[in-house]
């Protein structure tokens, strides 16, 4: 059984950020593309639509870490959690059962990540001692 039951991951098209959570801490992995994302442009009268396709060798990465945990938060200011929690329900239905939401975030720090994700899950937040 993992140490850590709770896993939020933030992603965009450039890098996705997972934490494991539990009441001990967490734990970050950081995973990047194969092939850095580029900024496509749409041409009048060109056929496509100016779109990246969906990497799914970075998605079925990003599927692995999230592997072993419980419930799963995904986040991310653009398309790219939505495709990541796609990708999950096509090729992993056994984890994508685990996903409990996808939700829009911008930026955010790394503790403001893991803290976002221990107020979705109800965790405790870590005590601040009173000074004295």
């Amino acid at each position: 059984m993992p140490s850590h039951f709770h896993a939020v991951v933030w992603i965009d098209h450039s890098q996705a950020r997972i934490f494991h959570l539990g009441l001990s801490g967490s734990d970050e992995i950081t995973l990047h593309p194969q092939l850095a994302t580029r900024h496509l442009h749409h041409k009048a009268n060109a056929i496509g639509s100016g779109h990246a396709a969906p990497d799914k060798a970075f998605y079925g990465e990003v599927t692995k870490a999230l592997a072993d945990a419980g419930e799963i938060l995904i986040i991310g200011p653009a398309s790219a959690k939505t495709e990541l929690a796609s990708h999950i329900r096509a090729s992993a239905p056994d984890i994508a059962k685990r996903i409990a939401a996808v939700e829009a975030a911008d930026h955010p720090s790394d503790a403001e990540i893991v803290a976002y994700a221990k107020r979705h899950f109800k965790l405790p937040l870590p005590r601040v001692q009173a000074p004295g």
